[in-house]
């Protein structure tokens, strides 16, 4: 591929121009196959495989795939052929079935002049009665901000059944915007250099981040579940707009979601479902929703609402008291919530162990405290101190800090707990966004319901990055004001895995040593457990 960990090591000495022209042109004027291969969607007896394939002036497109139970396809299970086309960016999606349950199996596409792609291992969801199963989750993959060494760490493991991917593969911004050119690794380019808007815009981002070798390795390793968040279309979107999309110079909203959820769903191996679910045996059912574009109500902005008001606790009360708890307020959209209120019934009818939902936004409440306003440094921006003071403004009428994860759709989440616990579900909740690690026990109205486990970000920065001090001090002080809130590291970046038992659910979060050099080193790791029945974590 024309961009390999060579070429970045040697972009990183040489600096970034010297990589990003004449490897793009490369990538550009690729034929064959172009991004290696990846799989997804599994199911007891089917798997969708994924590649893409530029044919040269005048070929046909046209592809066979196989799969097999052995890495040298001496025992060919399945096979078929497909057509790649401009029309879906060069990209093939086909579904190979009637394989068996629970099995591991080996793929790969050929083309007419017998080329072959990159080998890909995938596996299918198991039936019936399961002794353990392991998720890897990721989440926040900003590719300028540093390696994707969390990718390449779970990539070489051989003890991860599926990957989760829940949300911000990649970021939408111009290049400079986020990171800042001073925060950029030398290397890691974006392409185009314009922030993404139209389907060309998306379609090249994804092109620019697939070439990584690291994530390449891991849709190589096994199937991904995934879902969008907001920077696969623009930050803090919702389904009428988003807080970075502007009419007057970037064009309609809808024209510009239908572009980003078209190029996402080309460029990886995703089902065209808005949501769905997958049984993994009578062990779990892992349920997909869709947050963000869809059914999303406007996000709040306390900011806004107390600009121009003269009386301002009375003001927050007005927001807490209206607006805040206003039972219209949705994520999903109620046909979603009423899809997800039956799968959770249903799921628990059929005997199913656990109920795991894998989305995108947080949804254990958390609030600034006091404690938090020292840790600001002296280079905090003028926004970010504005943030904090009204966060501690907020917090002190009972209202949380961010107002773009479920703490802005209270109600929402009420209906959502609600439906679980009258369901008698064992509820597991994982989720992203925030770019750094949690771990909450959700309750409704007092009553346990559920464990929820966020993932930290692959690259994106944490609150390291605004906040100074000991990083065990910042957590400390979050921790101590917020109830549900069980632990939490706000410094490191990498991954976390969920091992499911009939008894137990057991997350473990992965830190990586560094992600500006190439490195599958561990800063470390931490454990929590939920016991089946509990609906909480288990007491450290």
């Amino acid at each position: 591929m024309p961009i390999d960990r060579r070429l970045l090591l040697k972009g990183a000495a040489l600096g970034a121009g010297a990589l990003a022209l004449p490897a793009w042109a490369q990538v550009m004027n690729a034929r064959g196959f172009t991004h290696d291969v990846a799989s997804g969607e599994p199911g007891p007896d089917r798997v969708m495989l994924w590649t893409r394939y530029v044919p040269e002036a005048g070929g046909s497109g046209r592809l066979r795939w196989d799969v097999a139970s052995d890495a040298e396809f001496g025992r060919v299970v399945a096979s078929g052929e497909v057509r790649a086309s401009a029309e879906r960016d060069w990209c093939v999606k086909p579904v190979a079935e009637g394989l068996a349950p629970g099995q591991w199996y080996f793929y790969r596409f050929r083309d007419e002049g017998g080329r072959t792609s990159a080998v890909g291992r995938t596996r299918t969801l198991p039936m019936g009665a399961v002794d353990r199963f392991n998720i890897a989750v990721f989440s926040c993959s900003n590719l300028p901000f540093g390696l994707f060494n969390a990718y390449a760490h779970a990539a070489g493991r051989r003890d991860i059944d599926l990957l989760l991917h829940v949300g911000d593969y990649l970021y939408e911004y111009e290049r400079g915007k986020y990171p800042a050119p001073a925060d950029v690794l030398p290397g890691r380019v974006i392409e185009p250099a314009h922030e993404m808007v139209a389907l060309a815009d998306y379609r090249m981002r994804y092109a620019s981040y697939r070439l990584d070798p690291d994530l390449q390795r891991l849709h190589r390793s096994a199937p991904m579940v995934m879902m969008w968040d907001d920077h696969e279309s623009a930050n803090d979107s919702w389904a009428t707009g988003a807080e970075n999309h502007q009419a007057e110079s970037e064009g309609d909203w809808q024209a510009r979601k239908i572009a980003a959820m078209r190029a996402c769903r080309e460029w990886l191996p995703v089902s065209d479902e808005n949501w769905t679910q997958y049984r993994i045996g009578q062990l779990a059912d892992l349920f997909r929703p869709e947050t963000r574009l869809v059914g999303r109500t406007r996000q709040l902005d306390l900011g806004d609402f107390l600009r121009g008001k003269l009386n301002i606790p009375a003001a927050i009360t007005e927001f807490r008291d209206g607006p805040w708890r206003d039972e219209a307020r949705t994520l999903l959209g109620m046909e979603q919530e009423r899809w997800l209120a039956d799968g959770l019934r249903r799921s628990v009818g059929d005997g199913v162990r656990w109920q795991v939902l894998g989305q995108q936004v947080v949804m254990g409440s958390l609030s600034l405290t006091p404690e938090i306003a020292r840790f600001l440094g002296g280079e905090a921006s003028p926004e970010a101190r504005m943030r904090v003071q009204v966060g501690l403004a907020a917090a002190q009428a009972g209202l949380p800090f961010n107002f773009d994860q479920w703490d802005g759709y209270p109600a929402a989440r009420m209906r959502l707990l609600r439906a679980s616990l009258e369901a008698d579900a064992n509820l597991l909740v994982l989720s992203g966004d925030t770019h750094n690690a949690w771990a909450f026990d959700l309750d409704h109205e007092g009553t346990p319901a559920g464990a929820e486990f966020a993932v930290q970000s692959v690259t994106s920065p944490g609150y390291e990055a605004q906040l100074a001090g000991d990083p065990g001090d910042v957590a400390r002080a979050i921790l101590a004001g917020n109830r549900q809130l069980k632990w939490a590291d706000t410094s490191r970046r990498g991954y976390l895995t969920l091992e499911l038992t009939p008894e137990r659910a057991t997350g473990e979060w992965h830190f990586m040593e560094t992600i500006r050099q190439p490195s599958i080193a561990l800063s470390g790791r931490h454990r929590m457990t939920a016991t089946h029945g509990s609906r909480r974590f288990m007491a450290a």
